[in-house]
């Protein structure tokens, strides 16, 4: 298993990520998590969308919750051939509460608690933390990689202006 260091830091302290790196123009892998009623879902039963991962630590942090609610936003405007998946190590049933709390119908959550698939896939598990580090990856239809952002710092937000713009660009 490979191991990067020095592309994600958490309050300015080097985290390691594990798994396999992923580049823009990369056929996006495939993985297995678990959606929100605790049942196994591949990400090649979303082949005929464009997708938006929306990859984070915990809906349980603020800096994850605010995330997650603007592309829940932006969502609603994206129309019916884009999907927003964000995807945590949080229990599938604590997704589920979260989203009917925060009155959010148009992201989907999705837990990779159980083996890490997303997480090894796209070279985003934290090893010593078993957290997923916070990064957006855009795959078109096709299953390209079209965007790929690594937030260097946990605490801080993806950048939302540049997403919209490579979808705009799809």
């Amino acid at each position: 298993m490979k191991e990067f260091s020095g592309l994600v830091t958490l309050n300015g302290n080097p985290l390691i990520l594990l798994g396999e790196e992923i580049e823009i123009g990369d056929k996006a892998p495939d993985f297995t998590v678990v959606d929100n009623n605790q049942q196994p879902v591949k990400f090649s039963s979303f082949a005929d969308k464009t997708c938006i991962l929306s990859v984070i630590p915990s809906l349980d942090t603020p800096v994850c919750d605010v995330s997650t609610r603007k592309f829940n936003e932006e969502a609603e405007s994206l129309g019916p051939d884009v999907l927003v998946l964000t995807l945590s190590m949080d229990l599938p049933f604590a997704q589920a509460r979260w989203r009917k709390a925060a009155g959010a119908e148009a992201v989907r959550t999705f837990s990779d608690h159980r083996d890490a698939s997303f997480g090894l896939s796209y070279g985003v598990l934290i090893k010593d933390l078993r957290l997923l580090s916070r990064a957006v990856f855009v795959v078109d239809k096709n299953g390209i990689v079209k965007y790929k952002e690594i937030v260097g710092e946990l605490a801080n937000e993806p950048n939302y202006n540049a997403i919209l713009n490579v979808l705009r660009n799809i």
